[in-house]
């Protein structure tokens, strides 16, 4: 018997029972449609993640001061790090019977600008934090999340965008001028018109006059951390007003490309031990590395994928299991059939092939069905995730979903090939 015909008769079995057939390949229609979808929203969500840090800097570095303990092993780091990244007050050094609080200076910042043991440092800034700073415009007031004080060149290490007005200069921060790049958080929460119209504006941040020559462009939210509530201006001048002549938040450093954060934090480590007269095991200060977070985000993010995918996977298996009872039943209802069929000459290999072939024509449209219904599923926000589609995982599931029909419909093709005429035409 040809192929064509095997497939006439295969058609035949399916199309005989049609609602069987549907409930069938509903099982694997799930399957594929979980396939693409989960998958869909575990890439999502690492790109997401990804983005975000991207658009916070990958390449960065960030000097914290630390405090180190008795036994002189380094003190406050991991989440106590962050937090001073974000405004978080110094930590004491206790050391024998001597008490410091450490701290970052002007001068530290310094030299690390230009300097040949830093070949990989691309820029510096310093940071000067302010905290609880109230920010007012005509009745309007709103309290800033992050308030910095620092250089032009902050902005380049941060990857900021101005999206209308100007940044700040260096001759800004060389005659301590009063200016401020509004966060778009910030400037919305001062006027109810377009945030471009307080370029040029005068404000108030805890009573200071500062005016406003730029509008800083959108970078999200970041976890809880919104990342557009925020407030940047000349160093010098916060310094003049807010903060007072005092130690340093933090510096911020750009590696020259994200190959060489590593042999950048190296080199800060090395200016920074010899200036301050530390070792490694004394260290009153701590590199922050942004390229180490990107990592453990991304290898969590495909973690998470990979079990999103082994969820759905089982459903998969589950709707072929459901594909072979269902052959295992039409086997047995067609006995006599396949007797009459062997008696008039069908080869073991053509029952083979027609049952072989119902099973894969159950899976395929089921396959079909489901690679639609997970693109279509795809276009949705899911648990404010965007979903992100790769083509291996259209592929790979509709793949799987033949492969499933070849697997689970083999067994029940290779029993009935296996009845013998004369039993099965018996057979009631």
């Amino acid at each position: 018997m040809s192929l064509r015909e095997s497939l006439r008769f295969a058609l035949l079995g399916v199309s005989a029972n049609k609602t069987r057939s549907a409930l069938t390949t509903l099982g694997i229609l799930i399957g594929v449609a979980s396939v693409i979808i989960l998958l869909a929203v575990g890439t999502g969500s690492s790109r997401a993640v990804e983005e975000s840090i991207n658009r916070l800097g990958s390449n960065t570095l960030t000097v914290l001061p630390s405090s180190t303990d008795d036994s002189g092993g380094s003190g406050a780091g991991g989440l106590a790090d962050i937090a001073s990244l974000f405004g978080g007050g110094q930590t004491t050094t206790v050391s024998g019977t001597l008490t410091r609080a450490p701290e970052l200076t002007m001068d530290d910042a310094a030299a690390l600008v230009d300097n040949p043991q830093a070949p990989d440092v691309l820029g510096v800034a310093p940071v000067v934090s302010a905290q609880s700073v109230q920010a007012t415009l005509d009745g309007a007031s709103h309290t800033v999340g992050t308030f910095t004080g620092t250089t032009p060149t902050y902005l380049l290490i941060n990857n900021d965008t101005i999206s209308a007005g100007r940044a700040f200069t260096d001759a800004d921060y060389a005659v301590h001028r009063r200016v401020v790049l509004l966060g778009t958080t910030v400037a919305e929460q001062l006027t109810s018109q377009a945030v471009s119209d307080l370029v040029g504006q005068t404000i108030a941040l805890n009573g200071k006059q500062f005016e406003v020559v730029g509008i800083l462009g959108e970078k999200g939210s970041t976890g809880p951390q919104d990342a557009d509530d925020r407030v940047v201006a000349p160093a010098t001048a916060v310094q003049d007003t807010l903060t007072g002549y005092g130690s340093l938040s933090s510096i911020s450093v750009k590696a020259s490309s994200a190959d060489t954060v590593s042999s950048a934090q190296s080199q800060v480590q090395q200016v920074l031990d010899s200036r301050r007269g530390v070792t490694a095991s004394d260290r009153d200060y701590s590199v922050f590395n942004a390229s180490s977070i990107l990592s453990a985000a991304t290898d969590s993010s495909a973690t998470f994928t990979v079990l999103l995918g082994v969820v759905a996977a089982i459903s998969l298996l589950v709707g072929g299991i459901g594909v072979m009872n269902i052959m295992l039943v039409t086997v047995t209802e067609r006995t006599r059939e396949i007797g009459v069929r062997k008696a008039i000459g069908a080869s073991r290999r053509d029952i083979v092939t027609q049952f072989l072939l119902e099973a894969v024509i159950l899976c395929m449209f089921g396959g079909l069905v489901g690679v639609i219904v997970g693109l279509a599923g795809s276009q949705f926000t899911i648990v404010g995730v965007v979903p992100v589609v790769q083509a291996y995982s259209v592929v790979m599931a509709f793949g799987v979903a033949v492969a499933t029909g070849v697997f689970f419909g083999l067994y029940p093709a290779n029993r009935a090939a296996a009845l013998r005429p004369i039993d099965a035409l018996r057979y009631e």
